[in-house]
């Protein structure tokens, strides 16, 4: 098991955060689903806990095949997808993704957003008070990401806001920017298989790690897409999106995956 604690800083309230990532969420997704790959989503709807409240619960299947090294790819099946569930509370959020391909493999995050720039020592106090972890602070203006993934219009050092004049970060804008919120991630990777373990983990925390840049990047580049939208108007967002991008992924894996499914080892 490999523990670690991620911490994003952005230029935004948590308030205007909450909208912000759905609409990331939804784009991003539909935006990196094609020729069968990407994000499908199973369920999508409000969810109440006796704990945390009402929220919103969602389920995806995430295919990613050619995603994988070379190495992964050798020893899984030719469609592959994780499980992700998501209960959305927020300003706290779970979410788990699993393989019943890999059932010894597994990632759990729990998500914290508070208005401030990464201070909070203590935020995961109850959950993992006891637990070794490493703190990595990600800075959406000067980390660098895969050349790949870069695209000039979402570089904070290049963008800048027209509904809010937020900016053209500079290196050590966390220090001074207002509004700074932070979205605090408490990364949990476990797979239980000897000889691959330490590498799998390590694997897949640097993935979890650039996916958050990305996709933190992206929301914030996003701003003027979103920023004048309520609830209401990112929910049908939302559905609309979804409903695009499980077209273009399902249609390939609608009469495969069941039987996939029936076929897969119960052990690793």
């Amino acid at each position: 098991m490999l523990l670690k604690e991620y911490r994003i800083c952005m230029p935004l309230t948590v308030d205007e955060y909450k909208i912000g990532q759905l609409y990331m969420i939804s784009k991003h997704s539909h935006e990196q689903s094609d020729r069968g790959e990407g994000v499908e989503v199973v369920q999508n709807e409000p969810f109440e806990d006796p704990h945390h409240g009402n929220g919103q619960f969602t389920e995806k299947r995430v295919y990613l095949n050619s995603k994988l090294p070379s190495w992964a790819r050798a020893v899984v099946p030719k469609i592959f997808y994780v499980t992700e569930k998501a209960w959305n509370y927020y300003p706290y959020t779970i979410t788990e993704y699993t393989c019943s391909f890999l059932p010894k493999f597994s990632i759990h995050i729990e998500t914290k957003y508070e208005d401030n720039k990464g201070s909070n020592d203590s935020i995961f106090d109850n959950e993992a008070k006891d637990l070794e972890r490493e703190v990595c602070f990600i800075d959406i203006a000067c980390d660098e990401i895969p050349e790949r993934y870069y695209k000039e219009s979402e570089d904070p050092k290049h963008f800048k806001s027209e509904k809010t004049g937020r900016g053209q970060l500079r290196e050590g804008w966390r220090d001074s920017h207002q509004p700074i919120m932070c979205s605090y991630k408490l990364v949990t990777v476990k797979f239980e298989v000897w000889g691959l373990q330490t590498r799998v983990e390590q694997f897949v925390h640097k993935v979890v790690r650039d996916i958050l840049l990305i996709g933190h990047r992206q929301a914030f580049a996003w701003v003027d897409e979103w920023y004048d939208m309520t609830m209401d108007d990112v929910r049908e967002y939302e559905k609309n999106m979804h409903e695009q991008t499980n077209i273009k992924v399902c249609n390939q894996h609608s009469s495969t995956v069941d039987d996939i499914e029936s076929h897969a080892p119960t052990s690793t």
